[in-house]
């Protein structure tokens, strides 16, 4: 397998390349990112930077490396970001995606897309692969528009849908609800968490692992790859907090409506994760045990 990765700064992009040990059948990789390279797996022989929106250039670098697979990570995820800036999201999100896709079919490379829960409005969580989307809110309708034109275009790629991602990577500057809430809680800082959204997390490296096996496999269509246990953010953060013996006391309930989030983000998402567990032999880690593998991945981090 010859692997371009976009997005390769990304958290699923630096835990995807820091795993390719385990990835057997991948020969070589080239990561794409509009920054210069952060990604420690990456040497200058392994990542471009480019600007994925000049479709010429990144053509050219497809047609160059010749790629068995593309596994496009590259997003604009921000939901205020998406509504604030409508058409960079278009860019980014429906139009690279799509021209993507394009290429693949063109050149007969399998795909491989990341999309999100947010594509679900949460009235009716969890949700199967075949439920009807609804979005909430410009990210979520951005990632639908997406999902569409790529399977009109290349009905073979493969969609990883996948829900509040966390865990640990070397760089710093990425975070997310376990390391947000363990750096607060670890300096005696109050935090307010939502008591009213309700989630299952997906450990970061079991949705690269759930990338490999899609790519493998040549997977195609939709799955659902995310955690199997729902709870809210407020229970997630609690759990936090007993993994590393923090104090509760910090841990401040607050409702979505409190923080503007009752309407755009939804309230119960959650996915039905039988198609993945039989089709790419997925299966999650239990947070518990996810929330000990993080501890012991920084520890080696650090040290």
């Amino acid at each position: 397998m010859r692997v371009l990765l976009t997005g390769s700064n990304g958290f699923l992009g630096q835990k995807f390349c820091e795993r390719l040990s385990e990835y057997s059948q991948i020969e070589s990789i080239l990561g794409l990112s509009k920054s210069e390279n952060r990604n420690p797996y990456l040497d200058e022989n392994s990542f471009l930077q480019v600007d994925l929106l000049d479709f010429e250039k990144l053509e050219a670098i497809i047609v160059g490396f010749q790629p068995t697979h593309i596994i496009h990570t590259a997003a604009l995820t921000s939901v205020e970001g998406c509504a604030d800036q409508p058409h960079r999201a278009e860019q980014i999100n429906v139009q690279l995606s799509t021209m993507l896709a394009q290429m693949c079919k063109e050149q007969n490379i399998h795909f491989t897309f990341i999309s999100t829960d947010f594509v679900f409005d949460g009235q009716n969580g969890p949700y199967q692969e075949t439920d009807p989307v609804k979005a909430t809110n410009a990210y979520g309708q951005s990632k639908i528009d997406a999902e569409k034109a790529i399977l009109t275009t290349y009905p073979e790629a493969a969609i990883l849908r996948t829900i509040l991602v966390y865990g640990a990577i070397p760089d710093k500057n990425r975070s997310n609800l376990v390391l947000w809430a363990k750096k607060q809680l670890e300096h005696g800082e109050k935090i307010n968490v939502v008591s009213d959204q309700w989630r299952m997390p997906t450990f970061v490296d079991d949705l690269a692992d759930a990338c490999y096996s899609a790519m493998q496999q040549k997977a195609l269509g939709i799955f659902h790859i995310s955690g199997s246990e729902m709870m809210t953010v407020l229970e997630a953060v609690h759990l936090i907090a007993d993994t590393w013996n923090f104090d509760k006391s910090l841990i401040q309930p607050i409702t979505a409506a409190e923080i503007g989030q009752a309407d755009n983000r939804p309230r119960k998402t959650g996915f039905i994760l039988d198609k993945a567990k039989t089709i790419l032999n997925y299966e999650p880690t239990p947070f518990i045990v996810s929330l000990q593998k993080i501890g012991e991945q920084l520890k080696k981090y650090n040290s």
